[in-house]
């Protein structure tokens, strides 16, 4: 229960309003779209039904078979009120057709604020939709038609109005915070976009272009969600955050003059953590960094072209620590190249560094990436996971996905164990599941993903190990 609002949704509705177009919000975080939806449709009779996904949630990215079902159900609601249908996401932009023959009439591509205004005037106008930057649709033939430009760039999100959050019930979301964690925590962002390379990161809205909000304009926000609407802590949904040290300094000089500190949380890079970004994080209220650390493993990291140092991340756990800033890593097992050896050397670097909390998931190949292309052969019938819960691997690995699950478990339950240790029965817990990983190694290896990785000189040998050198010392 850590709900946040649909940023990238109410941006659109936010473009729309300002257009002059009349606009309502259905919610899909808090209510079941399948049950609400029709009914809500059916009263109030719109011209057009919009599906527009949060481009700032990353689960987004994926082609999550619920997603696709859900989207499918609204554009049959639409069409029985005689609405026109539209979608906008990262799904429908790799695969249009597909929703096309879901029954949406247009798919709108890249960044579609000022594309959908567009469109959504010159069809409440009964004209014919204009030639419009990443737009596709059938004609009367029923052929794919696709804009000459892909992708839509809008480079005026920036100066965007703040998002529409009057259209949906905060209310709702401060219950939910507060019967389950004791406080109202609220999300926004202050850029858009990522210029980095991971090759496994799909980037079909932005692509590599980056978006940065005026400093003074983000510390506004921070202000009004604290002594407006009484937030007490803010999540920024940013694809990485403090990528501008001197936008960082301004910023924290900015909610200083406002005083409009609200403790929050990040996601960034290790390597963008120097000491005085760190400072001045501080300063504006910080509370905690996510960075996506990936691997303990160099020779991983350079797979991903990741262009990250582990020392830099040891060098940033370091300066995070010190200024009481609590610094978690993301983590991914299961890319091509890692074999037990460089799981685990990720286990042991996380014990040396002791990040204060992780979060595990499993390579998902996305289309339109370098990792999607390189294991695209590999992948069988299922190609998609169901919902974000799935973590399964579909393709190839070095192990099954049950073997990754029982190393996800162990790793995750030891590092809570650090923040808990009062807690007498952990130790038996832990041992138990770290013994669990030792039986299922030798039996979970997929043997064609090794002879894969051996034949290329820089792989390390996926030598089994005893378990006396998994378990930590204090442990066995």
């Amino acid at each position: 229960m850590q709900p946040y609002a649909p940023l990238g949704t109410l941006y659109a509705a936010t473009a729309l309003r300002e257009s002059g177009i009349s606009v309502e919000v259905f919610d899909s975080m808090l209510e079941d779209p399948s049950a609400k939806l029709p009914v809500l449709l059916s009263q109030h009779r719109p011209d057009i039904v919009v599906v527009y996904e949060d481009d700032f949630n990353f689960l987004s990215k994926m082609c999550l078979t619920r997603m696709r079902e859900v989207a499918r159900e609204i554009a049959s609601a639409a069409r029985a009120i005689g609405a026109i249908a539209i979608v906008h996401g990262s799904d429908s932009t790799d695969n249009p057709e597909l929703f096309l023959d879901s029954g949406f009439n247009y798919v709108l591509c890249g960044e579609a604020e000022e594309s959908l205004v567009r469109l959504c005037s010159a069809i409440l106008c009964g004209e014919e939709p204009p030639r419009i930057d990443g737009l596709v649709k059938r004609d009367d033939a029923g052929r794919i038609v696709r804009s000459t430009v892909p992708l839509a760039r809008n480079p005026d999100w920036s100066s965007l109005l703040l998002p529409a959050r009057d259209l949906i019930d905060l209310e709702s979301y401060r219950e939910a915070w507060k019967t389950a964690h004791g406080y109202f925590s609220a999300n926004m962002v202050s850029s858009r976009g990522c210029p980095y390379h991971c090759n496994w990161c799909a980037k079909p809205i932005s692509g590599n272009k980056f978006h940065l909000r005026a400093a003074a304009a983000v510390a506004e926000e921070m202000r009004i969600l604290k002594t407006v609407m009484h937030v007490d802590h803010i999540w920024f949904g940013d694809d990485v955050f403090a990528l501008n040290h001197h936008w960082i300094h301004e910023f924290a000089e900015e909610l200083t003059k406002r005083d409009a500190v609200v403790p929050f949380k990040i996601q960034s890079r290790a390597d963008l953590m120097t000491e005085q970004t760190v400072q001045n994080l501080k300063t504006a209220g910080c509370a905690e960094v996510w960075m996506g650390v990936e691997s303990g493993s160099q020779t991983v990291l350079a797979a991903m072209d990741k262009g990250l140092s582990l020392s830099s991340v040891v060098a940033a756990r370091s300066l995070l620590g010190q200024a009481g800033i609590r610094a978690c890593f993301f983590l991914q097992f299961g890319y091509p190249g890692e074999t037990w050896n460089e799981l685990r050397q990720t286990i042991d670097f996380v014990r040396q560094t002791r990040p204060d909390d992780i979060g595990i998931s499993f390579s998902y190949p996305l289309p339109g990436t370098v990792f999607y292309e390189r294991v695209r052969q590999e992948l069988g019938s299922k190609r998609n996971w169901v919902d974000s819960d799935d973590l399964c691997v579909i393709f190839e690995a070095a192990y099954t996905t049950d073997f990754y699950r029982a190393v996800r478990d162990a790793l995750h339950a030891e590092v809570d164990s650090w923040s808990d240790p009062e807690d007498e029965t952990a130790e038996e817990r832990i041992n138990a599941l770290w013994k669990r990983v030792a039986v299922l190694e030798p039996k979970s290896r997929n043997t064609e993903a090794f002879v894969q990785v051996s034949s290329a000189p820089s792989r390390v040998s996926s030598a089994f190990v005893s378990l006396e050198s998994l378990v930590p010392a204090e442990r066995i």
